[in-house]
């Protein structure tokens, strides 16, 4: 049937001759043998397209398939929420994105109205009914917005309107969007692909690069390459490369990786998927969480070289997965492992930079490791992980930094036996930010400052009694 709106024009446009005609049709339709009322039916349909001036576009929440959200429907929706409070008489109240008072929107089946250059259309909210709505399983509600509008302004609609509408929706959007972090929720809660595949948190992690322990020039360069990936949209559309960057951290533990991540989302003020391989049933299930991720975000895999039996594995074991019997056999000594995971490193590979890793738009992928050489070359090569970066032990410029945002102090008498002591021991920013860090409210600089010389002289001593053995 035609929406609501389109019989109503018919109505206004042709008067009493439809009156006669649908009440002649209701007698035909209900006396009629089921095969002349399916072709009436048809045929009837296809009149009153003919007849009608009106063109419908939906615009649905997810794609075909459930395979992945469509972006259209969340910028329409934030274009509707800033208009139709004006105009709806039907409207519904939700918690703001940023927990900041409420947003009123257009509730289902009703209707706004929108004028744009003159031509006025008609936008009406709609919920699909779900094939499994009476199944044991209740998936996801599935709604869409339809737009109607007379054809003789098809072509403004479809190539002026609509861009306004989406780059205003994605502008609200972006202002009001409130950061999350997602981890991936176990395929036994899934239920077969119907449930929440993320769940999520508000992610309000402090850390910048300005707090990073590290070399300003290396930092420097870190926060280059971010910001020109970020600007690259279209260059990487023109030669024909998915809108993504891969990065592998890796040293050793307490060295900053994870702040590292922390800080590369608040830069660009991307959302974080933290994705624990370990709680993947296998292959399939990895593509569905990557086409379920949002645009604009960081994909996180930490410790790589020990989430899944995956270093080196063609070499070894030719991608065979975890649970076959060589798998089983080393998960029996490494208890660790996750034994029902069927993730392979082929799998793994097209993840993060197959077909469907295109999927998704604007992303970064970044790995984690404390052992960069148990990796697999394939998972590092370039173009998978397209810049390697070292988080070392804290050097004396990082020092400096953490020793101005723990103690407030840019220099110090202390600060050159401190750099002294440091160029004889490792030690990782970690282990500098705890002895830095005031225990009481009467521990000032100084003491907090002789707190790490004790610590760095002991490292002292004992490397310099391992070095007379």
């Amino acid at each position: 049937m035609a929406a609501p709106g389109t019989m109503t024009r018919l109505w206004i446009t042709f008067g009493s001759p439809i009156n006669n005609f649908l009440h002649v049709w209701t007698i035909i339709y209900q006396y009629a043998p089921v095969k002349l009322r399916s072709y009436l039916k048809s045929y009837i349909h296809r009149l009153v397209d003919h007849f009608n001036p009106y063109v419908q576009l939906s615009i649905h929440e997810f794609t075909e398939s459930h395979l992945g959200r469509n972006e259209a429907y969340r910028f329409v929706k934030a274009y509707l929420s800033a208009n139709s409070s004006k105009n709806s008489k039907k409207l519904k109240a939700e918690v703001g994105i940023n927990s900041k008072g409420l947003v009123i929107s257009m509730d289902e089946h009703e209707r706004v109205s929108d004028t744009f250059n003159g031509v006025q259309v008609l936008w009406l909210s709609c919920k699909v009914e779900s094939p499994l709505s009476n199944s044991h399983y209740s998936g996801p509600e599935k709604r869409c917005y339809t737009l109607e509008f007379h054809k003789k302004n098809r072509e403004m609609i479809t190539e002026s309107y609509l861009e306004h509408v989406f780059n205003t929706g994605e502008n609200i959007n972006r202002q009001n969007r409130e950061r999350r972090l997602y981890t991936n929720n176990s395929s036994t809660k899934q239920y077969s692909g119907l449930g929440k595949q993320w769940s999520s948190i508000v992610f309000k992690h402090p850390a910048t690069f300005e707090t990073l322990a590290m070399e300003p020039d290396k930092k420097q360069e870190i926060v280059e390459d971010l910001l020109t990936f970020s600007r690259s949209k279209d260059y990487y559309a023109r030669i024909g490369k998915a809108f993504k960057r891969g990065y592998l951290l890796y040293g050793p533990p307490g060295t900053g990786k994870s702040t590292m991540i922390a800080a590369m989302a608040n830069l660009l003020n991307y959302d974080i998927y933290d994705l624990e391989l370990t709680a993947v049933k296998d292959n399939t299930e990895l593509k569905m969480l990557l086409i379920d991720t949002l645009s604009k975000s960081i994909i996180v895999i930490e410790d790589i070289d020990c989430a899944l039996d995956l270093t080196h594995q063609r070499n070894k074991n030719e991608d065979k997965p975890l649970n076959s019997d060589k798998g089983k056999r080393k998960a029996d000594k490494e208890p660790n492992v996750e034994r029902d995971s069927k993730v392979t490193l082929s799998g793994l590979l097209n993840f993060i930079d197959g077909l469907w890793s295109a999927s998704g738009g604007e992303r970064i992928i970044v790995f984690t490791t404390n052992y960069v050489d148990k990796l697999d070359s394939a998972l590092t090569r370039c173009g998978r992980m397209d810049r390697h970066i070292e988080m070392s032990y804290c050097s004396f410029e990082g020092f400096k930094v953490l020793a101005k945002s723990y103690l407030e102090v840019d220099a110090h008498p202390k600060f050159d036996f401190i750099q002294q002591l440091m160029a004889e021991v490792n030690i990782t920013p970690a282990d500098v930010a705890e002895n830095l860090m005031p225990k009481t409210a009467t521990e000032n600089a100084d003491v907090c400052l002789s707190n790490l010389i004790r610590v760095l002289e002991v490292k002292s001593r004992g490397h310099k009694e391992e070095g007379t053995r």
